[in-house]
């Protein structure tokens, strides 16, 4: 791709050396005039097509325009020092066709960004009913900037939340400029007239849509999730003699904003369904040996439950796997990705992967234990030990054991359950049948204990590894993905700080590169 890069006048122009006053004849006086006068012509033209190349005015905005591509023959680049070099095109291809890639294998791309809908975004922190929409020109140009960056980012797969689904005229401008890129754009509207929601483009280069449904969680928080299962459109490499169009489930959302930690039950919950729901489409459609790739923002951070929600379901975060860090507690602030209206930053936004069959526990058993996280995290925040925590589950009982009207009580007290967002009546008797592990109708001290530890389950289902020459023992072979790697912009929040000078929207976006891996499947013993 040529780039059309606008250097400043050199000050080379102006020769240093004094000469002679008898030299300044006829001639140099026509030749300073002419430089001048052109000077003169040239610089309203030169000084508006600068502006019409950094309309933001923002430095932070203009980073990714640095270290452009070493090799003019590849439409792409990668780094092995985690530059940012923009993604131009994702399955690399040099400027014969031929697919190609910098690592010496296909790959695709995939962007996840909260672009702030005009309705919520506040112009002024003393007046909190002016937002940005009530002035078309202020939405329009920053709307315009976004997908500036979407195009020339160019990701195989985009994922949208907060976009204004209220406004024909952004929704036109968005479907109308991502489908002449070569995009297909799936739209879907929180329920309840919200105004805004969700927005997906899957690019027809890469990609065919198979299938497309909308999940509606019709909750507490009208939120939404899309889910798209598509095929690629150019085969993923098994072996010497076999290829195969890989297919993928992507699924699109924006959880609830945990205003206070009593709402913690329904962002796990909307996961929840979100697995549920895969894990049914799956069985329908016969999809085991399928990557799933989860996108948005997920309103929580690494150290919240919903993350290990997921990470004991096999999905790992992408861009925590490109920088090799790990859910310990000292990495869980290196990154940032959002500055909410009360002026905190933290890492929401994610790509979770999980490759076909990782290793990971029942849905049932780890919806349950996260769940019993939830319950521990509020009976703690009443500042109860696990002494004084049995006790209070107990109630009033003298018995050294807990019955099942007494646990409801008490979760009635800790606002879990009695409220339209907290659990079922059937989510608390589910949640029962699994803590009562002899089944004998109450709990007593050790499978307290048990819950309290976290340790009453180790089921898991089945692996997949790397696939290596030796195929003993395999059970079945799948394509999985590894990720190559992963950014954040603006740069600055990679290292945990959130630019004053950054106006695109409250959330940085993320983009991880993916390439194919060969796996091996086999059956774990429960």
């Amino acid at each position: 791709m040529n780039q059309n890069t606008v250097h400043p006048p050199s000050n080379s122009v102006h020769n240093t050396r004094l000469r002679p006053e008898s030299n300044f004849n006829k001639i140099t006086l026509f030749k300073t005039f002419t430089f001048c006068f052109l000077s003169f012509i040239i610089s309203p033209f030169l000084l508006a097509y600068l502006n019409s190349n950094n309309r933001s005015g923002k430095n932070s905005e203009m980073v990714m325009l640095r270290g452009f591509y070493n090799d003019p023959d590849i439409a792409n680049g990668d780094s092995s020092e985690n530059e940012y070099v923009p993604c131009k095109g994702t399955i690399l291809r040099t400027n014969t066709g031929n697919v190609s890639s910098t690592m010496g294998e296909p790959c695709f791309s995939c962007t996840t960004f909260n672009i702030l809908a005009p309705i919520y975004k506040r112009l002024d922190p003393q007046n909190q009913s002016l937002r940005e929409s009530d002035f078309r020109a202020f939405w329009l140009a920053r709307n315009e900037r976004i997908v500036d960056w979407l195009l020339y980012e160019r990701s195989s797969i985009i994922c949208l939340q907060e976009f204004w689904v209220g406004n024909e005229e952004l929704v036109h401008m968005y479907e109308e400029r991502l489908g002449a890129a070569g995009y297909d754009t799936f739209k879907l509207a929180r329920t309840n007239n919200r105004g805004d929601g969700l927005l997906t483009a899957i690019h027809k280069e890469y990609f065919r849509v198979l299938n497309h449904r909308e999940l509606l969680f019709n909750d507490f928080g009208d939120r939404v999730a899309q889910l798209l299962h598509v095929q690629s459109v150019i085969p993923f490499s098994i072996n010497q003699n076999e290829s195969v169009e890989q297919e993928i489930i992507i699924v699109n959302t924006h959880l609830l904003f945990p205003h206070d930690s009593s709402l913690s039950i329904v962002r796990l919950h909307q996961v929840y369904q979100i697995l549920r729901y895969l894990e049914t489409y799956q069985r329908e459609n016969k999809l085991s040996q399928m990557p799933v790739i989860l996108c948005g923002d997920w309103n929580g951070s690494k150290r919240g439950h919903v993350y290990k929600f997921l990470r004991s379901q096999g999905f790992v975060s992408s861009y925590d796997i490109a920088h090799e860090y790990t859910d310990s507690d000292a990495d869980a602030h290196k990154w940032v990705s959002h500055r909410n209206h009360r002026g905190n930053i933290c890492g929401v936004d994610f790509i979770w992967l999980r490759n076909p069959n990782k290793s990971r526990k029942p849905l049932k058993i780890s919806w349950a234990e996260a769940a019993f996280g939830i319950i521990k995290y509020q009976l703690q925040k009443a500042s109860l030990a696990e002494n004084d925590a049995f006790a209070f589950l107990r109630a009033d009982n003298n018995s050294n054991y807990i019955t099942y009207s007494a646990f409801c009580d008490a979760l009635r007290q800790v606002n879990l359950t009695g409220l339209s967002h907290g659990l079922s009546f059937q989510e608390t008797k589910d949640l029962w049948v699994q803590a009562d592990i002899d089944g004998n109708g109450v709990l007593d001290y050790e499978e307290f204990k048990k819950i309290w530890d976290s340790t009453w389950s180790e089921q898991m289902d089945e692996d997949c590894s790397l696939l290596e020459d030796s195929t003993e023992g395999v059970a079945a072979e799948a394509i999985g993905f590894a990720v190559k790697n992963a950014v954040l912009y603006p740069r600055e929040v990679e290292k945990g700080i959130w630019p004053e000078n950054y106006s695109l929207s409250d959330h940085a976006w993320l983009t991880a590169v993916f390439s194919p891996v060969k796996l091996r499947c086999s059956h774990q013993s429960s």
